[in-house]
């Protein structure tokens, strides 16, 4: 790094921040809906060219990927470029698609969750290419789909079918300021319960579905007060996502009921392990509830089908870890003073990253975990800044 002015970047940083909150306020009003990506991947693809990338492309499964420099070793930075939805319009201030720059923020849907992290990475690509000294390292930039639906799923792809392997990975996604080393686990789950149908009627001719699986949701309820907890990663959760039932019509009793739960997985917890808590529950086994783990087979925008169990491992990054204690020097030498190391509670891609391959990850993004999926989502000007310019020193520390 010696040949590198730390000052230097940070200035940089400092002096684009106009086009930061710009191309933000741009990328914000692409409507991208998971699944949904097409115009922000093909405008992300021209981008990459415009700030200085070496090479760039869309792969089969729709995510765009630029590089710059070719030495080692290689790093990749990720945005996920979808979002979910605005939910209620009522409760939006603003236009949520409007990229609104005002009071040193950038406004609407994506801001934090996640376009404020490509937005830096952008920023950082065209620090990289102006710089005069060439980077020793290969650093990709890539801007990943369908996270909201499936976290992980583009980066299987990218490792398991394009053989993009890096050796470390920088998620953006919103820290606080912090530097995240690490997130709980998640899986889907369904209970499915059968019993019989006759006429409303007469309900004592039936067997009702619903009335069986009352006591499932309450065991359910129990369960989750006595899950594990890790001292770091938090406690281990069950939280019923929705509950549905069928029967012939409105008439008659149900001779289905089915509970769907999303199970987050503390450290030491498995698939495998949660599954079997929920299976040898005395209510389970004595209503006969199928105990199910849903497959994600949406489509990519790029029309790229991957089925994959809804499994999401927890993953954590030691603290003495190179990654993790050279993210930290970067830090303290940009901003002069030392960083919280923290964790997310919600999951990102490093369910796949760090979680079923092993690489090295680590978190630092624009924004707020709170405002993700909100209303009135913004993220301030000040964090793509200092991400940005980050994002521009670390590879050279990590040479």
């Amino acid at each position: 790094m010696s040949m590198i002015d730390p000052r230097g970047i940070l200035s940089r940083a400092h002096d684009l921040k106009n086009y930061a909150a710009q191309i933000l306020s741009r990328l914000i009003s692409i409507r991208s809906l998971s699944g949904a990506e097409k115009e922000v991947a093909l405008f992300l693809k021209e981008e990459f060219a415009r700030c200085g990338a070496e090479s760039v492309e869309i792969d089969r499964f729709g995510n765009v990927i630029a590089s710059i420099g070719s030495g080692k070793p290689v790093i990749a930075f990720d945005a996920h470029i979808d979002t979910v939805d605005i939910g209620e319009p009522s409760l939006w201030n603003i236009d949520p698609f409007g990229g609104k720059i005002s009071g040193g923020k950038v406004w609407g849907r994506g801001a934090s969750d996640q376009k404020g992290g490509m937005a830096a990475m952008l920023t950082a690509l065209k620090i990289l290419s102006s710089l005069k000294t060439r980077l020793k390292s290969t650093v990709y930039m890539v801007g990943s789909v369908l996270e909201e639906d499936c976290d992980g799923l583009c980066w299987r792809f990218l490792i398991e079918k394009s053989g993009l392997r890096p050796d470390f990975v920088i998620l953006t996604e919103p820290t606080d300021g912090n530097i995240n080393r690490g997130q709980r686990g998640r899986m889907e789950i369904e209970i499915v319960v059968h019993g019989l149908s006759c006429h409303g009627s007469a309900p004592e001719r039936g067997d009702n579905a619903i009335y069986k699986i009352a006591p499932i949701i309450e065991a359910l309820r129990r369960l989750n007060d006595r899950l594990p907890e890790d001292p770091f990663l938090g406690k281990g959760s069950i939280a019923l996502s929705r509950l549905r039932s069928n029967s012939p019509s409105l008439c008659a009793v149900a001779d289905m009921a089915a509970v769907y739960i999303d199970r987050r997985l503390t450290a030491g917890e498995t698939p495998e392990s949660a599954a079997e808590q929920i299976k040898t529950l005395d209510e389970v086994k004595l209503s006969a509830a199928e105990v199910v783990i849903p497959l994600f087979e949406k489509s990519s925008w790029n029309d790229y089908r991957f089925p994959v169990p809804k499994i999401y491992p927890a993953w954590t990054l030691p603290q003495n870890h190179p990654l993790a204690e050279n993210s930290c020097r970067t830090f303290e030498i940009l901003f002069e003073k030392k960083p919280v190391l923290s964790k997310w509670t919600f999951s990102t891609n490093g369910v796949a990253t760090m979680g079923m391959f092993g690489i090295p990850t680590i978190g630092f993004g624009p924004g707020s975990e709170s405002l993700a999926h909100a209303p009135n989502e913004f993220v301030e000007i000040d964090y793509l800044v200092r991400c940005s310019a980050l994002y521009s020193l670390l590879p050279w520390l990590l040479t």
